[in-house]
């Protein structure tokens, strides 16, 4: 990679059952282009279901609420350093405008970038 070159991010977020607010943030990070992107949720029965595979594998984790950080740092301490507690409550349907909105907002905010 020469020094113009921009190194891929890992993105993850999280939270509880992988089916609403995590793929909805996934699918817009996505878009971007300039990141690789996942997501898993810490209930049992979760669509995707956090891991330390995806945890040491995440360059950045955006988890939803903040007893998603505490499951994160349940399984990996280490990555206290790389969570981000986005604090969207699990109220919105999967690619709602108003979630969808609420994301732009705050990964512009967290990236530095326009969504």
């Amino acid at each position: 990679m020469n020094g113009s070159e921009k190194a891929v991010e890992r993105v993850l977020f999280v939270c509880t059952g992988n089916m609403d607010r995590s793929p909805t943030a996934e699918a817009l990070l996505k878009r971007k282009g300039d990141y690789e992107v996942k997501s898993a949720g810490t209930w049992l029965y979760a669509a995707r279901r956090i891991s330390l595979d995806l945890i040491e594998w995440a360059d950045l984790i955006f988890v939803m609420e903040e007893h998603h950080r505490d499951v994160v740092l349940g399984i990996c301490r280490g990555a206290e350093n790389k969570t981000v507690v986005l604090g969207i409550p699990d109220r919105y349907p999967r690619n709602s405008p108003q979630l969808i909105g609420i994301l732009k907002a705050k990964l512009s905010e967290h990236l530095g970038i326009d969504l």
